[in-house]
Parts: structure tokens; sequence; C-alpha cells
């Protein structure tokens, strides 16, 4: 018993699970960010116009990451309580929900023989149904480190070095993304109240007459 739990402790004297369950919030916080930035990638690169579900599946997406953000600022402070992970872990949870029921509506839409989907397959699958899949794997990943959270509440995280760069690096994409997002949306929109079922150009600059 004693050699399992000086295993479980860094060399600050932390709990090595404590560290763990803030890196993997920082993962957490970094991945979905990223899989966002697939999608604007495929946008710009593809001209592949996001449909108002894909619009909300990047929010909820965005939504998720904010909540491990949560944690990772929280972790820079030195110490993460158990309300702390409570709080981000539930808020990703919500947002990995209904980004999954989100995903899977856009699926159904599409499920009947013959019908091609929205946009160009990645890697044999819509990008949809990809993010249905990642939506019920977080959801089975967040069930996991919240039922371990009452191991790593309260412990001390490092303030420095490595977990201070890679927390405020994430923190910072996080925002960065979010913003360029928003942007995006604004200019596929347009000044409309609602983005068309079927978007096939950037509506602002119609409206203010850069384009005819």
């Amino acid at each position: 018993m004693a050699s399992t739990t000086a295993a479980l402790r860094g060399a600050e004297g932390a709990p090595l699970l404590g560290k763990v369950q803030y890196w993997f919030a920082c993962l957490f916080a970094v991945g979905w960010t990223g899989i966002v930035c697939a999608g604007l990638g495929v946008q710009f690169i593809s001209w592949d116009y996001p449909c108002p579900l894909c619009v909300v599946q990047r929010m909820f997406m965005l939504l998720a990451a904010l909540g491990a953000g949560v944690i990772v600022r929280k972790g820079m402070t030195g110490s993460i309580s158990g309300r702390d992970y409570m709080m981000g872990w539930g808020l990703s949870l919500v947002a990995c929900i209904g980004g999954g029921f989100t995903a899977w509506r856009q699926t159904m839409l599409h499920i009947l023989p013959g019908d091609k989907g929205y946009g160009d397959p990645v890697l044999g699958l819509h990008m949809y149904v990809w993010a249905w899949i990642l939506f019920m794997a977080s959801v089975v990943a967040i069930g996991i480190v919240m039922a371990l959270a009452h191991l790593t509440a309260d412990r001390e995280i490092p303030t420095s070095g490595a977990y201070w760069i890679l927390g405020r690096t994430a923190l910072w994409f996080v925002g960065l993304i979010i913003a360029v997002n928003l942007v995006a949306v604004f200019f596929e929109e347009g000044f409309n109240w609602f983005l068309p079922d079927d978007p096939t150009r950037y509506e602002f600059f119609y409206q203010v007459g850069i384009l005819d």
C-alpha cells in the first residue's frame, strides 16, 4: 500500500492523479478546439459552407472546451477543488450531450439509402458522423474523470514551467478559435437572423456590396 501511494506522487509531492487530471483537461480543451479548427480548414480550403446544424455542433464543441478550460484556469492558481472539477466537467458534459444530439439529428436527416449527405466525407464518414462519435466518446471520458475527481480535488498543481505554459497556451488557443468561429459565422450569415439550410456563399460580402 505504501509503494502504491508513493507511486501516485510526483516530484513536487503532489499526487500524480491530480497532475494527470490537469493535463487531461488541457488536452480536452485543445482537442475539441483543434476539431473546430479542422472544420474551419475544410470550410475555407474546400469552400464547404457549414449548415446551421454544423454551426451548432461547433458551438457545443467550443463549449466543451470551455468547460475543460475552467479546470485549466483553476489549476493555474495552484490547486483545483472538487467544486471546480464538477463545474468544469459538468459544463463539458452538457455540451457533449447537446452536441451529440445535434450530430445525431443531422445524421438521421441523411440516413436513407441513396442520400449522399451534406458536404464531402472525411476518411469515409461525414463530419457530423465523426462529431457524433467524438461527442459520445467524450461523454464516457468525462464520466470516468468525474468518478476520479474525489481523488484529485484540492491537490497541489505546479504553477510554473510546463504546467503554466501549457495551460496558458490552451486557454489562448480556445479564445482565439472562438473569435475566428464567430467571425466566420457572421460572414456566412451576414445581417440575416438565420442561416439558410443549404448555404452557398458568404452573405456579408454580398450585403455590403464587396461581391455581386
